[in-house]
């Protein structure tokens, strides 16, 4: 039987942890797509307890921060909300957390809390009803006191080169001023654009943020799809003076219906007056923005992403009381994946298609992602168009191998941009580490397998690649 979690843990064959200790292990990590705040990297946060940085909770003007993965679980596990983001005692709400992981046999959450554990802790226990005082008591110590347990610290431990936090266009990124003001800090922290809310024209509050867009750009209002491009624009080169290297699009579909100028004015027109908008509407207008932003993206090097097929808010009664982003999401089934190919093909023909990371979060679309990037494809950079890592529901050790066999099965695997936290937690990078030893655990069955030639050059260039050097290219570190 094997130790818990040793050093070879999820590596099964000598070649696997040749390739893991000896390339993968020290590579630095190009976390992406994350939400970590700019602001606690900057202030160089340190963390009262373990519950803080795992848990978090409610905020004083109502809102929730935390990690709603671990709030799923404690849910699945009878606990009381009170608990699980509430006002509880912080000990008792990480005692309910520990008897919750002990029953998550099986689930990605159970690996990573424990690596996060050895990792940045040194604490080697399980964490376990039996365990939690001492797991407390040991940790907090640490966060209070431990002079590289702060924000900046764990960032540095964990070596991480740059990271791409999740931004609104209407931010004014003073938190990434700041930071690239600093010389004590190494690691770049680039905001990337998130214009959801522009986007949006068909959900609750889109007039409200139009009006904060044209404040953003010094206009008392926008009144055209014109308009609300010019000022997405101004946005988007303003972020890009401060590093930005990806735009990220969280949808809940990738439409396309282009019209002519003058039908996507009058969906945006409706939606200004309070009218109701219609689907075939709204993606008149969402697909002249897309556009729009997606010439925009090629001219300036930017990377597009995007994320769709979520059942976001699912828990009415949940959503009324504590918002989105709050654990009550589900795998959505769509079938956009010809209006994807539309899309891009539309922004190739007058080769205006940026660089472009594709995730579903349905599982079952991996093999038509897997399809579509060989049609965009081009001589800019290998892999311009890229099928992202396993997301959300999928990091799962499973995920992450289906993901990568069908990348493997249908296009490059070693030109594979890798790994991304997608995460509000500091400590969250330990899941690159997961990754790392998925990612060569499965290239050494190959090898050993005789699936693939033991040629050190190749697997050296294949192995450092997906875990750093495709990203840094790609991003261009």
């Amino acid at each position: 039987m094997k130790e818990f979690m040793d050093k070879d843990f999820l590596l099964g064959t000598d070649t696997a942890k040749h390739l893991f200790h000896d390339y993968a292990e020290t590579m630095p990590l190009v976390d992406y797509h994350c939400h970590i705040p700019p602001r606690e990297i900057y202030e160089d946060r340190r963390f009262d307890n373990l519950v803080e940085v795992w848990l978090g909770g409610e905020n004083p003007d109502g809102t929730y921060f935390g990690d709603h993965y671990k709030w799923r679980l404690m849910r699945s596990n009878g606990v009381s909300e009170a608990y699980v983001s509430g006002s509880k005692p912080a000990f008792e709400r990480f005692m309910k957390f520990a008897e919750t992981l002990e029953m998550a046999i099986g689930n990605p959450m159970y690996h990573w809390c424990n690596l996060e554990l050895r990792q940045f802790f040194g604490y080697d226990k399980p964490l376990t009803p039996e365990t939690a005082q001492e797991c407390w008591d040991f940790c907090n110590e640490k966060l209070r006191h431990d002079p590289d347990m702060t924000a900046r610290g764990i960032i540095k431990k964990a070596n991480v080169a740059m990271i791409g936090t999740t931004d609104d266009p209407i931010d004014s990124l003073e938190w990434h001023e700041k930071i690239a003001a600093d010389p004590t800090i190494d690691v770049k922290v680039c905001p990337s654009f998130r214009p959801d809310k522009a986007i949006n024209i068909h959900k609750p509050g889109f007039v409200e943020y139009i009006g904060k867009l044209a404040a953003s750009v010094g206009k008392d209002k926008l009144n055209s799809v014109e308009d609300v491009c010019a000022a997405l624009t101004q946005r988007l080169e303003f972020f890009h003076k401060l590093g930005c290297r990806a735009s990220d699009h969280g949808l809940d579909y990738v439409p396309f219906r282009p019209s002519s100028p003058k039908k996507a004015d009058e969906a945006f027109k409706k939606a200004m007056a309070g009218e109701e908008v219609s689907t075939k509407e709204a993606e008149r207008y969402q697909t002249a923005i897309l556009l729009h932003l997606g010439r925009e993206y090629h001219r300036l090097g930017i990377v597009m992403q995007l994320h769709y097929s979520c059942l976001r808010n699912m828990n009415e009664r949940m959503f009324a009381k504590m918002g989105p982003d709050t654990g009550f999401d589900a795998i959505a089934q769509n079938t956009c994946g010809g209006d994807i190919a539309a899309l891009l093909s539309a922004l190739d023909a007058k080769d205006q298609c940026p660089k472009t990371i594709l995730y579903s979060l349905n599982p079952a679309d991996n093999e038509q992602l897997g399809t579509l990037l060989g049609c965009f494809q081009s001589d800019e950079i290998p892999g311009k168009i890229q099928h992202g890592s396993a997301w959300w529901f999928n990091d799962t050790k499973s995920g992450m191998e289906a993901q990568m066999k069908s990348l493997a099965n249908l296009g490059l695997l070693g030109n594979f941009v890798g790994m991304l936290t997608d995460s509000r937690s500091f400590l969250s990078y330990a899941r690159h580490d997961y990754f790392r030893r998925i990612l060569c655990n499965l290239i050494g069955d190959w090898v050993e397998n005789g699936e693939y030639p033991n040629h050190e050059a190749s697997l050296k260039k294949i192995v450092e690649g997906v875990c750093y050097n495709n990203a840094a290219r790609y991003f261009g570190l």
